[in-house]
């Protein structure tokens, strides 16, 4: 078991490989009543086309299949996964996003029996054709619910503007078309593909002895056999640093229009510190150029163009990358304008004292975040997929220059790289 020391955090990660290829980390918090364990494959719903195990030739799977196989690994031939943690104790969740999907729980006591269970039914997969058929009419109401929500619609309108083949312009949920194309067959493909331990990451957060612990895993994953590990082939089409569409809206039923102006990265094949000094200082970019101690704030909020939706963000991952900025708008055309503005000319408007502040402010975020189990168990396995490590933010950020920021903001600038999205109202009744 090797041990990371982060002395400016004051705090030590272990580590080990099983012999199965998963990867265990554990990160002991003393003080703490309760202990987050996450299990997360490097798989998520862009991951539509690739080589499955055993076989020479790529297929392409339908949309949402990702999302699908998270919901159906909980219903097993005896019964719910959830009941099982529900008796311990411990809460249980799990998502999918464009690139993983995470089952985990949280609880302050049986945590080994509550470990065992998570390790247990992700690694035993039970699906038939009644149980997926079953699963489709859930699933398609989840789908129509998200439908009807406009910043639900707003987000994805924005992407799907961006993107021209790459497949995070789909909703990670598929369509209720792609999901009825579902079989038990595509589930276990799909499943024996990107489940392999070899694939997956097991973190553990909390109150613990990591040792113990270490060696509790080791003995569940040392009774189960698995495949030898096969490297993965996905395949993903070549994507144009352009975007696809310039400006498109949506007529819904909203009292306010609803605007998003996305920016396209044309820099996405970054990976480790590189990547992590890049996200981190685009992000203090924008906070700089948009953030509420802006000018740019400051004046749309006093105008009225802008009210407490107002956001900003920026993803990127292996592949793809963008940035939102947006609000509800009373007038989202003069809003997309002025955010482009700023964008446009941000090399005038970035300051040593503005980038300054704002690091100060980033690493406050961090620290405090650092406090929040949480928040590790979420986002420590992200970072690790794209070969970062979460606690190498603050000592990253201490290190940005101006430069820097400026440098790292020029790959989301070009005009060829901004798209508009509004959500309008459908009826007159708007405000």
């Amino acid at each position: 078991m090797k041990t990371i020391e982060f002395k400016q955090l004051d705090e030590t990660l272990y580590y080990k490989q099983m012999q199965n290829g998963l990867d265990v980390y554990i990160l002991p918090k003393k003080g703490f009543s309760k202990t987050f364990v996450t299990f997360t494959t490097k798989y998520g719903s862009i991951d539509r086309t690739f080589v499955p195990i055993g076989e020479s030739e790529q297929i392409t799977v339908p949309d949402g299949i990702a999302h699908f196989l998270e919901h159906k690994m909980f219903e097993k031939e005896d019964g719910d996964v959830f009941q099982q943690f529900s008796e311990s104790g411990a809460s249980a969740n799990a998502f999918t996003s464009f690139t993983r999907t995470a089952y985990l729980f949280s609880a302050t006591d049986n945590i080994y029996k509550s470990t065992e269970t998570l390790l247990n039914f992700v690694q035993e997969p039970y699906f038939t054709p009644e149980t997926v058929e079953k699963e489709k009419g859930i699933i398609g109401q989840e789908i129509t619910m998200y439908d009807d929500q406009a910043d639900w619609r707003l987000y994805f309108g924005a992407i799907e503007n961006m993107y021209h083949t790459h497949p995070v312009k789909i909703d990670i949920a598929g369509t209720i078309e792609s999901i009825d194309k579902i079989t038990a067959d595509h589930l276990y493909t799909c499943y024996n593909t990107f489940y392999h331990p070899s694939n997956m990451l097991l973190f553990v957060v909390g109150n613990i002895d990591p040792t113990e612990m270490m060696a509790f895993i080791e003995q569940n994953q040392g009774k189960k056999e698995f495949s030898e590990p096969t490297k993965i082939q996905r395949h993903f089409d070549e994507e144009p640093t352009d975007v696809a569409v310039k400006e498109r809206e949506l007529k819904m039923d909203v009292q306010k229009p609803k605007v998003y102006v996305g920016l396209k990265a044309k820099q996405t094949d970054l990976s480790g510190e590189e990547m992590l000094k890049h996200e981190l200082s685009v992000q203090i970019a924008l906070e700089s150029l948009y953030g509420r101690a802006s000018n740019f704030y400051t004046e749309v909020y006093e105008s009225g163009l802008i009210d407490e939706s107002f956001a900003y963000d920026f993803s990127l991952e292996k592949g793809y990358g963008f940035a939102l900025i947006g609000s509800d708008s009373r007038n989202p055309d003069q809003l997309a304008e002025k955010i482009k503005e700023v964008i446009n000319n941000a090399a005038t408007i970035l300051t040593e004292d503005s980038i300054e502040r704002v690091k100060r402010k980033k690493i406050g975020f961090y620290l405090r975040a650092l406090n929040s189990m949480e928040f590790i168990a979420n986002q420590f396995t992200r970072y690790k997929f794209n070969d970062m490590n979460l606690f190498d933010a603050v000592p990253v950020i201490e290190k940005l220059t101006l430069q820097d920021v400026v440098k790292a903001l020029e790959t989301i600038q070009g005009e060829s790289q901004q798209t508009v999205f509004k959500v309008m109202p459908s009826s007159e009744q708007a405000e």
